[in-house]
Formats: structure tokens, sequence, C-alpha cells
């Protein structure tokens, strides 16, 4: 089964422009995914976004109460909401870029292990080649990209996956700069961690990375190879999408 990973020789689409609102945001990721997965997207689509205020995103399946605070947040006035694909809790907002990449793939999805390999060992290379202070970037446990530390390697971003018959969303976070004493104070410690993590909790776990944004952004087009430009996207699905589920509180609670 050949990998529709993006390549130099089969490039992706970069999307700029999207819904001004996190929930919009999920839900452009959900239906970009419903398009390649009924054939209508004719190469990968990659794109960058970033929340202009802190948000705690659960994961598909997560349980709320075991990963985040809930009066931390209400206290705090951040938004707790549920992304479509699996994976722990997040803390998006300033300082923490999100990055998407959706591919169809109609003749077949590879495994899991494989898109894990595919999508992050080639973001791993070009962002240890960024700028002048080049830090080694790794994959570490799973799905996580990690820097060197004082005590172990720590974290500078989660990723997360959904799988459907005919396509992936693969989508995951790079931080270089979020308040991570926040982040400590709304997420619990998580019901399952990464061996390389070894007990340690948020502050002593998650780092950023030192390259701003657009730096960030260049090394997730570099990547992907996303070379080709668009600013179109499914409105009316993502606003259906919206009104239905990412800002419903039945969707949210529903774990």
């Amino acid at each position: 089964m050949a990998a529709p990973f993006p390549s130099a020789e089969h490039v992706a689409d970069w999307l700029s422009g999207g819904p001004a609102e996190v929930s919009g945001q999920l839900a452009l990721d959900d239906a970009l995914l419903a398009a390649a997965n009924d054939g209508l997207l004719p190469r990968p689509v990659v794109r960058c976004w970033a929340a202009d205020r802190p948000t705690v995103v659960v994961g598909s399946s997560s349980r709320i109460d075991d990963e985040v605070d809930r009066q931390a947040c209400a206290t705090a006035g951040v938004a707790i909401l549920r992304r479509p694909s699996g994976g722990l809790t997040v803390l998006l907002g300033p300082g923490c870029l999100a990055w998407s990449v959706v591919m169809p793939c109609p003749a077949g999805v590879p495994p899991v292990e494989a898109l894990h390999r595919g999508i992050l060992t080639p973001l791993a290379a070009m962002l240890s080649a960024l700028g002048p202070d080049r830090r080694s970037v790794e994959v570490s446990g799973s799905c996580d990209l990690s820097i060197a530390g004082p005590v172990g390697r720590r974290k500078v971003g989660g990723n997360a996956l959904r799988i459907r018959r005919q396509a992936v969303l693969y989508h995951g976070t790079l931080l270089h700069g979020l308040d991570l004493d926040l982040l400590a104070r709304l997420l619990r410690h998580p019901p399952r961690e990464p061996g390389y993590r070894a007990g340690r909790p948020h502050g002593e776990f998650v780092a950023s990375l030192p390259q701003p944004r657009e730096a960030l952004e260049d090394a997730v087009r570099a990547a992907f190879h996303a070379r080709s430009h668009r600013t179109d996207w499914p409105v009316a699905a993502v606003d259906r999408l919206v009104t239905e589920r990412y800002a419903t509180v039945a969707w949210t609670e529903r774990q």
C-alpha cells in the first residue's frame, strides 16, 4: 500500500484562513476529513492556526473530570471544548501553534505506526534545522515531539489522529511560549503517560521551542511539501458542525 504522505513528488495544499473561534477550527478539521473521505480533496491539505485566548480541548474519548480541573477553568474563564480526534487534553492559546494534515487515502489507510512515522519524522527534522539555535527535536513516546531537558526529554508538541475508511486527520500542537503555569493549574496529571515522562508534573515535563510562530509555520509547510495555496474551505459544513456539535454542551459533555 502506497503511503499517502505529502512528499516532493506528491505535494499538498496549504490552506490559509478559517473560522475565528476554536469551535470552528475543530469543525474545520472534521469537515476537511469528511471531504477527503468522500473523495472531494485531490491532495492532502495542511494548515496552521492559533487560539487567541486560552482554551482547554479534550480528546474525543476523554473523561473531562479525569483530565481537567473544572473549577480552575471556571475561575480563569477558560472554556472547555472537545475535538474529533483521540488523545489526551491540551491547552491552546497564545504561544501554542496548532497544525493539521488531512490526507485522502483512496487505497486504504496505512497502519497507525506508519502514520506516526510518516508525519512526525519529517516534521521533527524540519524543526531541528530551524535557526542558529538548533535544538534536536525527536519523536518520543508514541507520538510526542520533544527536546532535551536537564532531567529527561521535555515535550514540546502533542499529536492526535482520527481515521476514517479512506482518509486521515493528523493534527497536533507546537509550544513556543504558552503559559505553562496556567497549563499546570488547569490540567490534572494525565490518567496515562508515556514512559519517558517518568511521573514528572506538567511544569517539569512540558517546554517551549525557542522559535517564533512564523518559523514554526514555515517548518510545518516545508515538512509536508505544502506548495499549492488555497483559501477556500467548506463554510456551510463547518457552520453545521459548530451548531450541531462543537459549540454544544451535549458534545463536550458526551463522556
